[in-house]
């Protein structure tokens, strides 16, 4: 991911939004508000044969305290006329491989529980469910719960 990717990264990022299945944000940040509050390295984009950016993943911190450093939390979005394609799972592999490399011991997500999907293909790839965060925060009136997930490094740990 490159800061000429950012325009595009955010676009996906409000269909996101819009799809409200994906995230709890209401509104996409600046540019610079985003990529502060993520790692700089094991960030990526998927571009289609015309290098249009079609979808994107990163990682942020869970925690600014020095003993959770090896803990992330991921994001993966894909431009919606590229759900279904397995393309997900393509960037969520790429992701599992290159934080390791940087030292990552533990990644985290928290799914909405009707994402079915996402939720398979975290558990595909060495995610287990660790429970279900009821009524976390409230989504247009609907108070919304997130399953959280856990994948932990079988090379660092």
């Amino acid at each position: 991911m490159q800061p000429e990717d950012a325009n595009r990264v955010l676009e996906i990022f409000q269909q996101g939004i819009n799809g409200r299945n994906a995230t709890f944000d209401k509104e996409i940040p600046n540019w610079e508000k985003w990529d502060k509050e993520h790692f700089p390295v094991s960030r990526f984009v998927m571009e289609n044969e015309n290098e249009k950016v079609i979808g994107w993943c990163a990682l942020a911190p869970v925690s600014n305290r020095e003993c959770f450093k090896g803990v992330a939390e991921i994001s993966i979005y894909l431009d919606n006329e590229f759900h279904n394609r397995g393309l997900g799972k393509i960037l969520l592999k790429k992701l599992i491989l290159d934080s390791e490399e940087n030292g990552f011991w533990t990644l985290q997500a928290g799914i909405f529980p009707e994402n079915t999907a996402s939720i398979s293909i975290h558990q595909s790839l060495g995610f287990r469910k660790i429970g279900i965060r009821e009524k976390i925060a409230e989504m247009n009136g609907v108070w919304r719960d997130i399953v959280l997930l856990e994948r932990r490094s079988g090379s660092i740990i």
